[in-house]
């Protein structure tokens, strides 16, 4: 098990939040961005840097996962291609993008953005708050305790103790 994070525009706090779980749980994670950036000095935690074309990140990251493993991000196409591979997919504000709520998602944001393209609306998501950090660490809990229960022979470090996972 691993989680992957499309690291260019998740929040610093949500990276922290996700740094600690791995420490706690002994999770790989896999940051992926086309800039260089700090990162904890530790094996669980590694970067992969990409090329700054577009979708570079995205394209790394689905070319790369495997079954099992956890991504975070907040781009919605990305999002919508894991769903339809069966991962779990996470945005930062703690959101869960499933089979039944991706496509009406991506929709959606397409239609924001023809709107804005049109320069009928502008602006995008409120900044990160603290009820979105709270939402997300739940969310990052849940979804980590579902996977190693399907999973019980995923590689992390150590299994989990029951205490950990609370």
């Amino acid at each position: 098990m691993k989680i992957w994070i499309d690291a260019d525009a998740c929040p610093k706090i949500i990276k922290e939040l996700i740094f600690k779980t791995s420490f706690r749980l002994k999770i790989s994670v896999t940051l992926v961005a086309n800039s260089n950036m700090t990162v904890p000095l530790s094996s669980l935690i590694s970067l992969v840097v990409v090329k700054k074309n577009p979708d570079e990140a995205d394209h790394y990251i689905l070319n790369n996962f495997s079954n099992g493993d956890l991504v975070v991000t907040a781009d919605i196409p990305l999002a919508a291609a894991l769903v339809a591979k069966g991962v779990v997919v996470l945005n930062p504000r703690g959101n869960v993008y499933t089979e039944d709520n991706v496509g009406d998602i991506l929709a959606n944001r397409n239609l924001l953005q023809e709107l804005r393209d049109g320069g009928l609306i502008q602006g995008g998501p409120a900044p990160l708050n603290q009820n979105d950090k709270v939402k997300f660490a739940n969310a990052l809990d849940r979804e980590l305790t579902k996977l190693l229960r399907l999973n019980p022979s995923c590689k992390t470090a150590t299994q989990p103790t029951k205490e950990q996972l609370v």
